[in-house]
């Protein structure tokens, strides 16, 4: 019982996360994404020193995947509480996804009204998509948990 409040509580404080995040104005948003990309990019010339890249079209591409991230997490983080609150199968799936979904077009619609921000349907795609990895990801994680205890059981 106490174990899916935990797993709630974390559902809640990523969510809190993805809304800190996005409440943040753009120039904000944009100095942090271009610090990661700073990173992403000093990581690679160091294992690619001829490397190049076209740093808007790198920075668009780190802005977007992090959206992505946030939500395959978010979708893991959903299915998990669900399931520990009895919630399993399809069920939980479609829950999960549909949850994941509503929680990205609130969020899209919550930076209408942040500065130097704005919604965007393709960035609802993009969180959607991350959600149905996780979800699945998820799913075929248990699947292998499940037969690996199965084939425990039939060798005793």
């Amino acid at each position: 019982m106490k174990y899916k409040y935990v797993a709630w509580s974390f559902v809640i404080l990523w969510m809190s996360v993805i809304f800190y995040l996005s409440h943040q104005p753009g120039s904000a948003s944009s100095e942090l994404s271009n610090g990661v990309m700073q990173i992403v990019l000093q990581t690679i010339e160091q294992v690619v020193p001829s490397a190049t890249f076209d740093v808007e079209q790198f920075h668009h591409f780190i802005r977007k995947n992090a959206h992505f991230f946030a939500y395959f997490v978010l979708g893991v983080l959903l299915l998990h509480a669900l399931r520990s609150s009895g919630i399993k199968g399809w069920k939980g799936i479609i829950w999960a996804f549909c949850l994941a979904v509503l929680y990205a077009a609130s969020d899209e619609y919550h930076q209408s009204f942040i500065p130097g921000r704005g919604p965007q349907l393709k960035d609802v795609g993009i969180d959607s998509a991350g959600a149905f990895v996780g979800i699945v990801l998820y799913m075929l994680m248990i699947a292998i948990i499940n037969r690996k205890k199965q084939n425990v059981s039939e060798s005793r």
